[in-house]
């Protein structure tokens, strides 16, 4: 693959994947879009509708989850450049969110729904929601936005600079939660003044693939880092910041 052809790949995965996000938001927000998580009501039989969103979640927990393994990664470079790697990973993580969005089948009885007369609460889990997808994207821009989604990789190979050295640093949300891309997250699937039961199975789903992802997470940090991660880890929240200690 070309210098040239390497950082087009790259832009043309980071643009599918920032509109695949953004429709993520929408998905999950119930905004004005043709498809969303409780939304349109299908009408095939409720077991058979939690198998396929099941089936959905789980396929895209697969792929995030083995595509970002290094044994996989090692091998996988065998087949793709390595300068092509991460995007490879993004567009198919968009793929399988792409997937997931069209085959949802979304279920219409209400868990819970914040009534008029408590409107405030309404107004205060919308800013959450919104918060945590902020805090998503800001999380991701705190560790390297560019190189994160595959950009950096191609501009550097169109360029003929070489990527630094992996770096533990502890940026602004990182100074008190390890893992404030996947808070952010907890936040923006959970925070809603209208949970249904379909909107609950996805952010049960995904919760439950969070939590295993940062087991593989923290491991593979620690073999990255070895005792400055341990050191770190001790010294901040996992999911919930720690103001009270900082780590060194």
């Amino acid at each position: 693959m070309s210098r040239t052809l390497s950082l087009l790949f790259s832009i043309v995965c980071y643009a599918i994947f920032f509109a695949t996000f953004l429709y993520l938001i929408a998905f999950v927000g119930a905004l004005p879009v043709p498809k969303t998580v409780d939304s349109p009501i299908s009408t095939l039989p409720r077991v058979t509708k939690a198998i396929i969103d099941v089936a959905l979640i789980a396929l895209f927990g697969l792929q995030h989850s083995v595509m970002a393994r290094p044994g996989f990664k090692r091998a996988w470079t065998r087949v793709v450049p390595p300068v092509a790697e991460r995007s490879v990973y993004v567009l198919a993580a968009s793929i399988a969110l792409m997937i997931l969005f069209t085959f949802w089948q979304p279920f219409g009885r209400t868990v819970w729904e914040v009534g008029p007369d408590m409107r405030w609460l309404s107004y205060v889990l919308t800013a959450m929601f919104w918060a945590g997808f902020g805090i998503v994207l800001i999380s991701t821009f705190l560790i390297n936005h560019f190189e994160l989604f595959g950009l950096q990789q191609g501009w550097f190979a169109m360029t003929g600079k070489q990527a630094p050295a992996p770096e533990l640093r502890q940026p602004m949300f990182y100074r008190w939660v390890a893992h404030p891309l996947y808070a952010g997250f907890f936040l923006g699937f959970w925070a809603t003044p209208h949970m249904t039961v379909g909107h609950l199975l996805l952010a049960g789903g995904l919760s439950i693939y969070m939590l295993v992802a940062i087991r593989y997470e923290e491991r593979d940090l620690t073999d990255l880092f070895g005792e400055d991660y341990r050191r770190y880890r001790s010294g901040v929240g996992g999911l919930i910041p720690r103001f009270g200690r900082r780590s060194a």
